[in-house]
């Protein structure tokens, strides 16, 4: 059976054609879904991208292709180009394909609408929350709270459907975006029995791709104070990361605290956050490296930083986070999506509060003992995103999926029906 994963990922193409992309999702992320099915199909965005190189990684390969979608960028273009849009979704699914959408996602509204009037099975990876992803100061346009009320509605409608959904964090999105059975779980999957009532699965896994390698072996140990090093990273495409209130932070530390701040990303703001350091007179702290290839290059990052932060004002469980922890790394984030669920509470700030984050960060990065021990208590935080963990809970996850599909074909009549064993 192929399964068909819809993602609101922009990936790029070559002149070739062949799919390519600098920091995530590349062909071992996709492999993981072979563990249970046949084939697997990722039907997204893609543009074509003269910049790809060396530093850019194959997304596709035996057993995984791609299916692009029409290309958009925002919801203005989306809408713009909905119809084609839709017709390419639902082309892509094929009659007996397993479905699974990572969401919240634009693609998956309409893709599902075809499923509900069916009762075709499906299943989500709940990635974020659209309701503080379109928050105040992340979206900058006139009709956000429109898009805010759209989305958040249509995610909990497409949650309430599914026979299988998935949350990145383990507690907070269910509470939002609860499936019917999201108090249930079921664990021994090869024994369930589909042929009388419907059954619901629900589990909680990060879709991050951590290798034994990733993780180092001994917390740190902070003696003398130096210059921090304080590192970001985070996607400037939007604001929801806050990369602004960190800038803002460091006018709040000089000149009792001279820090060196590394910006690692890119996006439309990134000239917006240079012109912010400027005014505020805080260019000589603040560096812009711009992206970075996921692997080796962001590792050492992480191992010459002193702190990572992230001010964020939406966030689902950030995959960023979970690899300063696996690095040992000492963290400060906002009490906001699952964040929480990652650092204690002495180590988070609220949201928006730049005076409040200047005071955090001056509190950690001068007590040496304070960041040794967030440095132990972050490092066995790191250990619940081991891969093994982690894959069997995502194992049992796919495993439901392909049986409720095939399940669901084998009581079809019609073009269906013929597709129930593949």
């Amino acid at each position: 059976m192929r399964l068909s994963v819809t993602s609101d990922y922009r990936f790029g193409l070559a002149q070739d054609r062949s799919v390519w992309t600098k920091t995530a999702y590349d062909y071992p992320f996709w492999q993981r879904y072979l563990s249970v099915f046949d084939s697997v199909r990722i039907v997204a965005r893609a543009k074509v991208d003269a910049d790809i190189d060396h530093t850019y990684r194959a997304v596709t390969g035996p057993g995984v292709e791609f299916w692009p979608v029409p290309f958009y960028l925002g919801p203005r273009q989306f809408l713009v180009r909905r119809n084609m849009i839709r017709k390419s979704l639902i082309s892509a699914v094929g009659e007996s394909d397993a479905l699974l959408c990572r969401v919240g996602s634009l693609l998956a509204e309409d893709l599902l609408s075809a499923f509900w009037k069916t009762k075709r099975p499906y299943g989500l990876e709940v990635m974020g929350d659209p309701y503080e992803a379109m928050g105040p100061g992340t979206v900058h346009h006139p009709l956000r709270p429109l898009f805010r009320a759209w989305a958040t509605r249509s995610l909990r409608k497409q949650c309430a459907r599914a026979v299988a959904v998935a949350y990145v964090t383990r507690e907070r999105l269910q509470r939002g975006y609860p499936c019917p059975a999201h108090s249930v779980g079921i664990s021994d999957v090869g024994q369930l029995d589909f042929r009388s009532t419907a059954k619901v699965f629900t589990t909680s896994y990060s879709s991050i791709s951590c290798r034994d390698t990733d993780f180092v072996d001994h917390a740190r140990i902070f003696q003398d104070r130096q210059r921090p090093r304080i590192l970001f990273v985070g996607s400037l495409a939007q604001m929801y990361k806050g990369p602004d209130l960190l800038i803002k932070a460091v006018k709040y530390l000089l000149p009792a605290i001279n820090p060196v701040v590394i910006m690692v990303g890119d996006g439309k703001h990134r000239a917006e956050l240079e012109k912010l350091a400027r005014q505020l007179g805080v260019s000589d702290q603040v560096q812009f490296l711009g992206e970075l290839p996921s692997g080796k290059a962001i590792r050492d990052q992480l191992d010459q930083a002193t702190l990572f932060v992230m001010p964020s004002r939406a966030e689902g469980l950030p995959r960023a986070m979970i690899e300063a922890l696996t690095r040992a790394l000492p963290c400060i984030g906002t009490r906001v999506g699952g964040i929480p669920e990652l650092l204690a509470d002495d180590d988070l700030v609220d949201p928006e509060d730049a005076q409040g984050l200047a005071n955090k960060i001056r509190e950690v990065v001068t007590n040496p003992t304070r960041l040794s021990e967030m440095s132990a208590r972050n490092l066995k935080c790191a250990q619940d995103y081991r891969p093994e963990r982690l894959d069997k809970r995502r194992t049992e996850f796919y495993r439901f999926l392909r049986q409720a599909t095939e399940s669901w074909l084998s009581k079809q009549t019609g073009p269906f029906a013929k597709g129930a064993s593949a």
